[in-house]
């Protein structure tokens, strides 16, 4: 068994633990395998070990791996930040985008999905802590965007995102958590049919996973450690 291999079991156990502890299904929580900055044979090795999503944030990066992989019947993800210039080859090349903060942003994936594709899932990134280095929208400002994006042809608009500030002890990585959980229980009391939760990385999925995530984003765990110099 290669070394990724094994890691997507132990990941896989961990996801499956934390679900238990909650009282929930495994097959509730989806791993999205976060594959940026590692090359294309390290997702063909990740594919043969089961893994099907894959998630990245550098969009020329991501398209020479998307040519590089299209034997092979994959998901693709894209959770970084988006730039105008760029929505055009994210609407064309992924299924999902998960950092959508701006209605611009969402318009112009909107527009520019092709029409012989399905809907582009999209998930809106919320600013939970409150940091002003992160994207994200406002809590107070998720209501007016979700019912605007959602009006939107070409887009499913499927929940919320989140990269909360880090923590260290359990209890203070699920408030964050538990917060994002609470906006999507609102907005679909408002009429809103979303069922998406994309919160937790390496470090904190457990504390995700007991509030209600839905996918997990996982990279560092899978793959190793990043080498951002060797991008």
């Amino acid at each position: 068994m290669t070394v990724i291999a094994s890691n997507l079991q132990a990941v896989n156990r961990a996801v499956a633990q934390a679900a238990r502890t909650a009282q929930r299904r495994a097959e509730e929580v989806a791993l999205l395998a976060v594959s940026k900055t590692f090359p294309a044979t390290a997702v063909r090795e990740a594919f043969q070990a089961g893994q099907r999503a894959f998630g990245e944030s550098y969009v020329q990066e991501a398209l020479g791996k998307i040519g590089e992989l299209r034997d092979l019947a994959l998901e693709w993800h894209f959770i970084g930040p988006i730039q105008s210039n760029k929505t055009r080859s994210i609407a064309e090349n992924f299924a999902w985008v998960h950092g959508v903060d701006r209605l611009k942003i969402a318009e112009r994936l909107s527009a520019q999905r092709p029409q012989n594709l399905p809907p582009l899932n999209v998930c809106l990134q919320v600013n939970v802590s409150g940091e002003d280095s992160k994207s994200g929208v406002a809590p107070a400002e998720v209501t007016e965007l979700a019912q605007a994006v959602a009006r939107l042809p070409h887009l499913r608009l499927r929940g919320l995102m989140a990269i909360p500030a880090p923590a260290d002890d359990l209890s203070e990585q699920r408030k964050p958590f538990a917060r994002l959980r609470e906006l999507m229980r609102q907005l679909n009391a408002q009429g809103l049919e979303l069922d998406t939760l994309s919160m937790g990385m390496s470090h904190d999925m457990e504390a995700a996973v007991l509030e209600g995530a839905t996918i997990v984003r996982v990279g560092t765990a899978i793959f190793g450690e990043r080498n951002y110099g060797e991008k």
